[in-house]
């Protein structure tokens, strides 16, 4: 496969994963602010970490399973990636305040289109680097052993009799 379909391929995996993030993320927040009337910041802390969890599970079960993992424990991965997610979601917001504040664009029209149009996309873009980059690394193939490499040794069996051969 081409580099690009290969990209394309992954990316495409990435982002029906974060579709089901999504509306998990949506969904918690939906539930804890309805019946279970949460405050909405911690409910959107909350459904937050839900969507977190189910990209991470996905991305590492899915386009990325084959994947090396770059950092080494599963809590400590986990964590880098939510600190990915949450720097998409900070260049979302910084779209948004771009957009009201230094702007003066205050309409809903354009809140929906700079953070949720521009702002998603760079967002994303942010977190599929991060997540392919930081999280999952790319593996790359051992250079083949040729003319003027040394060949790999193998290591000494021990005997029976505790001789080394």
């Amino acid at each position: 496969m081409s580099k690009p379909r290969a990209l394309g391929a992954e990316f495409a995996g990435f982002a029906a994963v974060g579709v089901f993030a999504f509306a998990a993320d949506l969904g918690t927040f939906l539930y804890l602010r309805g019946p279970a009337a949460m405050e909405p910041m911690f409910a959107k802390a909350l459904s937050f970490l839900a969507g977190v969890a189910v990209a991470y599970t996905g991305n590492a079960l899915g386009p990325y399973r084959l994947r090396a993992r770059r950092v080494a424990t599963g809590w400590r991965r986990f964590g880098v990636f939510a600190l990915v997610n949450a720097a998409g979601g900070a260049v979302q917001l910084g779209c948004l305040g771009v957009s009201r504040h230094l702007l003066g664009l205050t309409s809903t029209l354009a809140d929906v289109v700079s953070g949720a149009g521009i702002g998603l996309v760079l967002g994303t873009a942010v977190r599929f680097w991060g997540t392919r980059t930081l999280v999952f690394a790319h593996e790359t193939a051992p250079a083949p052993a040729g003319r003027g490499q040394p060949q790999p040794q193998p290591h000494p069996q021990p005997q029976a009799d505790g001789e080394v051969t």
